[in-house]
């Protein structure tokens, strides 16, 4: 009866656009195999169920009781950060041929479960920031059309690269899926501009991101890896940073040539990773000073280790899993790994630019089974991004690859399983909640690393100022120890009276390093292996503690992350499951995906200012719109009050 009325409703806003009602899967209800001989597991990498032993106790054990003097302004904070923008640290860096796994299968049929996903980090930070590309952008060519209306297509690039990068077909209707999202969420995207062939140039995905995404997109990717490009076989040695920066220099020139590429200064370069050429190798040769002005920002890429031997039998020495485990659950390891960009998080800074981790995970090549995918591997992530951003790093993205990786932040069931199973999240899709909660929608924070200051390796911690008054302060346990002997109990202590009546406390846990299942934020979970939508589970858990003249005492579960709030009306406290939700359909092979009328989508473009900040809006259809649409945005209010949020009307805002 309810869902006839939807229809009926629906009808009368017609004359706008034809859309698509679906009822949703009840939150926290998962949908069964119509065919009890399906199989409900398989062997990709993104489904490997390895489980590691924890790293054992440190002997000596690091003391475990102990006080953290803190600065209530930032002006007394020693070596604070620069102040961080809105849309969250971290981002994601989506390999270009996987799109239509993540994103959806085109413009009209999007994957729910991402909605929701990016819905909860815009919820937390404003909004978020995705990089389409990664080694396939390199031989990306769009075409006229595919076969059975697809998006994306793949054939042989001829690469002889570990990686064996395919070549990426596609079509316009790529930015048309990325700027409907964008019409829902405050999502900014990075393109990327092939550099296979500097000779002759392909500039379409220029041209058309431009034309459609608008505002939405925020820069195009100079080159990917170039200090790779000989290992790979894309250019003849010698190929040295000057040759690139000659590249970069000519790709310039073309676009200023090009009537059709408006905005002729967002590029992002040199996005070395830092294995054959060091950064300041590239700075040597006038990069910075040379590019600023065309430069939206400054850029490398990096993973701190490789699983490539294991992945692609290169040859070289096999790594064990659980060797590397503990380089994962060491705070000296993070900090090795930012200090290499410090002159160049400085250089940036001075030249007015921001600088950007442009891909990032746990290791290159897939990561690790039963590292990458583990409750210690979201610890690390929140480490590594916060020391990050302590070093000036604006962004860091995490790299999203298809299910053949163990590091994905999220992943879609495979093909034959979609019927009836939902998303798999990896544990460091919870590293970028907490970073986002961290950060807020100030465009203020700064960060510090207090860890010098008390704690040990295995105990870092940070305070995060906003407004330049301390705000909240992040503590860390990555040891593993059941028996509660390495629980933390830390002192915070605020000088002059500057200690609060009480703080409030939101906790990241799980069972042991080693989990992959039931990860909790603040007491929720999105769900274990093939059955998340999303959205947040169960009740809301947030800790008062009441703080004494001689300071709060927080206690921290080995393992265990505590964010601790010193402003105790803060927005992000109260965040749970993000109120704006995207339902899922009845339980068919749709049954992960929105639909949205294909001709609103023709005429669907972004604003045309291309504004750098990006982030004036964290509302949703801040997407100008006329007055067809309005009306349709009205219908959906009048459906989401009818249904009481329960079903979702897939619509697209029309210019």
């Amino acid at each position: 009866m309810l869902l006839s009325s939807l229809v009926a409703l629906s009808a009368t806003f017609s004359t706008a656009h034809a859309v698509t009602v679906y009822g949703q899967i009840p939150l926290a209800q998962t949908a069964t195999p119509t065919d009890p001989a399906a199989p409900v597991a398989t062997t990709l990498a993104a489904y490997n169920r390895t489980l590691l032993n924890p790293p054992p106790v440190p002997n000596p054990l690091p003391g475990t009781a102990y006080e953290l003097p803190l600065q209530r302004d930032a002006a007394a904070a020693s070596g604070i950060s620069i102040p961080h923008v809105g849309g969250g640290f971290w981002g994601f860096s989506i390999e270009m041929s996987v799109i239509s796994q993540v994103l959806g299968k085109n413009s009209s049929l999007l994957q729910v479960p991402f909605l929701n996903l990016m819905a909860n980090l815009q919820e937390r930070a404003g909004g978020v920031v995705i990089r389409l590309g990664g080694n396939t952008q390199e031989f990306a060519v769009m075409v006229p059309e595919l076969e059975d209306g697809r998006t994306f297509g793949k054939t042989d690039s001829g690469s002889t690269q570990t990686t064996k990068t395919p070549a990426v077909l596609y079509t316009i209707d790529m930015f048309y899926m990325a700027n409907n999202i964008s019409s829902m969420l405050n999502v900014k995207w990075f393109c990327g501009i092939p550099f296979n062939d500097s000779t002759n140039w392909r500039l379409t995905i220029a041209e058309e991101a431009q034309n459609i995404l608008g505002d939405n997109l925020l820069a195009l990717q100079a080159g990917n890896e170039p200090d790779f490009y000989v290992e790979f076989k894309r250019r003849l040695a010698p190929y040295e940073p000057a040759d690139y920066a000659n590249e970069v220099q000519n790709l310039i020139e073309v676009m200023d040539n090009n009537p059709r590429i408006i905005n002729k200064n967002m590029l992002l370069g040199p996005s070395i990773a830092s294995a054959n050429w060091q950064p300041y190798q590239v700075w040597e040769t006038g990069f910075i000073d040379r590019f600023k002005d065309r430069m939206y920002a400054f850029t490398v890429e990096h993973y701190p280790d490789n699983n490539c031997a294991a992945q692609f039998n290169t040859g070289d020495v096999h790594k064990n899993p659980q060797d590397v485990f503990p380089n994962y659950l060491d705070h000296q390891k993070v900090v090795d790994l930012v200090f290499p960009y410090y002159e160049s998080t400085a250089l940036s800074t001075a030249a007015g630019r921001p600088f950007f981790m442009f891909e990032t995970n746990t290791a290159s090549c897939g990561g690790f089974a039963g590292v990458s995918d583990s409750y210690g591997a979201a610890l690390w992530a929140m480490d590594y991004g916060f020391q990050m951003a302590w070093a000036n790093f604006t962004h860091g993205m995490l790299h999203v690859g298809g299910q053949n990786v163990f590091y994905n932040p999220f992943t879609a069931p495979p093909t034959n399983q979609s019927s009836y199973n939902q998303w798999t999240v990896g544990s460091i899709y919870y590293s970028t909640i907490v970073l986002a909660e961290a950060f807020g929608k100030t465009n203020t924070s700064r960060i510090v690393d207090l860890t010098s200051t008390a704690g040990s390796i295995y105990t870092p911690s940070y305070a995060i100022y906003e407004n330049d008054v301390l705000d909240k302060v992040a503590l860390f346990n990555y040891v593993d120890d059941n028996t509660g002997a390495s629980n933390l109990q830390v002192t915070l202590t605020v000088p002059n009276g500057g200690t609060p009546g009480s703080v409030r406390v939101k906790y990241l846990e799980a069972d042991s390093v080693a989990s992959k299942d039931n990860i909790t934020w603040a007491g929720q979970t999105l769900g274990n292996q093939l059955e998340v939508d999303g959205r947040f589970r169960g009740e809301l858990n947030v800790t008062t503690v009441d703080c004494a003249a001689t300071g709060c005492v927080i206690p921290v579960p080995a393992p265990g992350f505590a964010l601790v709030f010193f402003n105790t009306a803060a927005e992000q406290i109260s965040i749970g499951q993000a109120t704006q939700t995207f339902a899922t359909s009845a339980h068919t092979k749709s049954h992960n995906t929105a639909t949205i009328a294909s001709a609103v989508l023709a005429t669907s473009n972004g604003h045309s200012g291309m504004s750098r900040d990006g982030f004036g809006s964290t509302s949703v259809g801040s997407v100008s719109a006329g007055v067809e649409s309005a009306r349709l945005r009205a219908g959906v209010l009048v459906l989401g009050l009818m249904a009481g949020g329960a079903v979702y009307l897939a619509r697209a805002l029309m210019r």
